[in-house]
C-alpha cells in the first residue's frame, strides 16, 4: 500500500509547533527560522487544505484538526526516535530525559544517582528541574518525579513514599532563643517560607491546634534547599519534610526544636511516565531502581 504523506519537513514543523504552541520555540529546536517553522506549517495546512493552528497576534494554539493529527505525529516521531537509540545501543548512550523538583535534584537523587550510574552505565540521566510538573503532551521528557495529584489516564505513577513534615533551625539559634520551646512559641520568630508551598506553614501549625496563624516576620525563598541553607546559617526556622533534610538532621547542622510534633506531609512522591513508552528499557530500568532506592530510604 502506498502511503499518502506530507512532506516530512513539513510535520517535524507542526509536530515541534504543536508540543510548543509556539513557532519561535519549535524554531529554536530544530536551529531554523521562526518563518521557516511557519512556511512549513503552511505548506502542510496547504497540503491537508486544513487549519491546523488557530493564529492570533501573539501566540498560536491547535485548532480542532491540529489536535486530532497531534498525538499520532508525537508518538511517530518518538517511536522513530526509540528505533534510532536502539539501532545506536552498542554506540552510544541511551539517554533518560527525568523532570524533577530543584531541591528533591540536590537533597536526594543526586547524592543516589552515581549508584545507578555504576549498574547502567550505558543510560545518560539527564536531569531537567522545574517548580512545574511535567506535561508529557508537549515536554521531551521520559519520566518525571513528582508530588500531587495522580488523576492523568495517560500517565502511569509509580508511589515512591510518604513524608513528615517539621521545623528545623539551626543550633545557634535555638541557642539564642531559648524561648522556642512549644509550637505557639514559633509566632513571635522569623519564619522561612517557601514560596512555591504557601500553605505548608499554615498546614503544620493547624494539625498542631494553632489556627489563624500570623508571624512577625519571615523570610521567603523559591525552593525548600534555599531555606534550608538559610536555616543552617541560623537566620531563622524552615518548614522541612524529611525528604530534604536527612543529612542536616544526621549530623547536627539543623535540628528540630519540637521532634515530638512532625506531622504527616500531605502529598506522596511518585515517579509518572507516559502510559504508552512505560515499558521502554531505559524508563523500566530507572523505575525499579527508584522503587528500590525509595524503598530503602522508607
Amino acid at each position: 500500500m502506498r502511503r499518502r504523506l506530507p512532506p516530512l519537513n513539513s510535520l517535524k514543523a507542526f509536530e515541534a509547533a504543536a508540543r510548543y504552541c509556539s513557532f519561535s520555540d519549535a524554531a529554536d529546536e530544530l536551529c531554523v527560522s521562526h518563518s521557516a517553522i511557519s512556511h512549513q506549517v503552511k505548506l502542510l495546512e496547504k497540503h491537508l487544505n486544513i487549519e491546523l493552528f488557530v493564529r492570533k497576534p501573539h501566540s498560536v494554539s491547535l485548532s480542532a484538526a491540529g489536535k486530532q493529527l497531534y498525538p499520532y505525529l508525537r508518538d511517530g516521531f518518538n517511536g522513530l526516535s526509540e528505533g534510532v537509540e536502539r539501532v545506536l545501543a552498542p554506540q552510544a548512550p541511551s539517554v533518560l530525559t527525568v523532570r524533577l523538583y530543584n531541591t528533591f535534584a540536590i537533597r536526594w537523587l543526586i547524592p543516589n544517582l552515581t549508584k545507578f550510574q555504576r549498574d547502567y552505565p550505558e543510560i545518560q540521566v539527564r536531569l531537567s528541574t522545574s517548580l512545574t510538573d511535567v506535561d508529557f503532551d508537549h515536554d521531551d521528557v521520559d519520566v518525571c518525579i513528582r508530588s500531587g495529584k495522580t488523576d492523568d489516564p495517560g500517565v502511569h505513577y509509580d508511589r515512591l513514599f510518604g513524608g513528615e513534615s517539621f521545623p528545623v533551625c539551626s543550633p545557634a539559634y535555638l541557642e539564642k532563643n531559648p524561648n522556642l520551646k512549644q509550637p505557639s512559641d514559633l509566632l513571635r520568630h522569623t519564619i522561612i517560607q517557601v514560596t512555591s508551598c504557601p500553605d505548608d506553614w499554615f498546614n503544620w501549625l493547624s494539625l498542631n491546634n494553632i489556627s489563624d496563624a500570623s508571624f512577625d516576620s519571615s523570610l521567603e525563598f523559591d525552593s525548600y534547599d534555599l531555606a534550608l541553607t538559610t536555616a543552617a546559617q541560623g537566620l531563622g526556622v524552615a518548614m522541612t519534610i524529611d525528604t530534604y533534610a536527612k543529612t542536616e538532621l544526621e549530623t547536627g547542622v539543623l535540628i528540630e526544636p519540637f521532634p515530638d510534633f512532625r506531622k504527616p506531609y500531605p502529598l506522596d512522591w511518585y515517579l509518572a511516565s507516559r502510559r504508552d513508552r512505560h515499558e521502554t528499557t531505559k524508563i523500566q530500568l530507572f523505575r525499579q531502581w527508584m522503587l528500590e532506592e525509595a524503598k530503602a530510604f522508607q
